[in-house]
């Protein structure tokens, strides 16, 4: 049963008291690590409605205030994000609503989405499909510079060492000029025999799974795909890595390596090229890593473009992230 007395005398709230002991101006307060439900369309025409990680954020600029209100950041958070499809635009409307619920206390607000989203996906050469998770991560902010927002997303692919195939080549031509001497004639059934034997195929190049980490402005007004990107970036490497895989697929995966040799810095400067020809982004970063099974490190690269230092509102890096 409810206390009477509750519904009669107003519940005390310390947060709206001055601070007890020390005043001053707080740069970001808020909540990280919220557990909420959204939805998102990644451009294939189905919003998929799934888990996030969200972290709510405004600066509290009046001095002697002594916190800001947590649960209104909370319930407007809940009840925007898990409705229409989160974009650019209702993010600036929550951003909104979060400083109207601080008015006179904030005039700054930020906030960060962290989920994962499924993409349907054919087989290489087979008729088979399967899902592969993407991960996605959104991060907005409303300041006095304007509103910001921010994709990123990670493409995992498969990347093998043009100098470790290189070097596998010789190994094979030194064991061809030993099995076929040139001063005999070559018989081409023998041939095809060695070739398709343990011994023609001496040595192989080193391969490893590798990931690219994208993040992207977008142009003013201009919605993103984020199956539109993916697709760009993992075309322009040529070996993402697959889901449904048949022998004919794995097949074609391997000829797709081979065609494909690439250090870090091809990967880097390939993605580059294909987020550059891509009209709806203003600006980008691009790291990548090739988590190598010759050396104990990554092989990592960095590329970015666009005008995103003097087209930003407000540099994301110096978010309470």
């Amino acid at each position: 049963m409810k206390n009477r007395d509750s519904a009669v005398r107003p519940l005390p709230d310390v947060g709206i008291d001055a601070a007890a002991d020390a005043a001053g101006r707080l740069a970001w307060v808020g909540m990280q690590g919220i557990a909420l439900p959204v939805c998102f369309d990644a451009g294939i025409g189905e919003p998929q409605r799934t888990a996030a990680t969200v972290d709510a954020f405004v600066n509290l600029v009046h001095a002697r205030q002594r916190g800001i209100h947590m649960s209104r950041l909370y319930l407007l958070a809940d009840a925007q994000l898990g409705g229409k499809p989160v974009d650019a635009a209702s993010l600036e409307r929550l951003l909104r609503a979060f400083l109207h619920s601080h008015e006179g206390i904030a005039d700054r607000a930020c906030i960060r989405l962290r989920f994962d989203v499924l993409v349907r996906r054919a087989a290489l050469r087979s008729d088979n499909h399967g899902w592969r998770s993407y991960p996605v991560r959104i991060e907005a902010s409303l300041t006095e510079r304007g509103f910001c927002f921010e994709l990123g997303t990670e493409v995992v692919y498969s990347s093998t060492c043009p100098a470790s195939a290189a070097l596998s080549r010789q190994l094979i031509q030194q064991q061809f000029a030993g099995a076929f001497p040139p001063d005999g004639a070559l018989d081409h059934s023998r041939v095809m025999a060695w070739l398709g034997s343990e011994q023609g195929i001496v040595a192989t190049p080193h391969a490893q799974r590798s990931t690219a980490r994208l993040r992207v402005r977008p142009a003013p007004a201009t919605p993103l795909s984020l199956v539109a990107l993916l697709d760009g970036v993992e075309h322009a490497l040529g070996t993402a890595v697959q889901t449904a895989v048949k022998r004919e697929d794995e097949q074609a995966f391997a000829l797709a390596n081979g065609s494909n040799l690439m250090f870090c810095e091809d990967a880097a400067r390939r993605i580059r090229q294909a987020l550059e020809g891509n009209p709806g982004i203003a600006a980008f970063d691009v790291r990548v890593a090739h988590h190598e099974s010759l050396h104990a490190h990554d092989a990592v690269a960095h590329a970015s473009g666009g005008t995103r230092e003097d087209a930003s509102p407000v540099s994301l890096e110096t978010l309470p992230w």
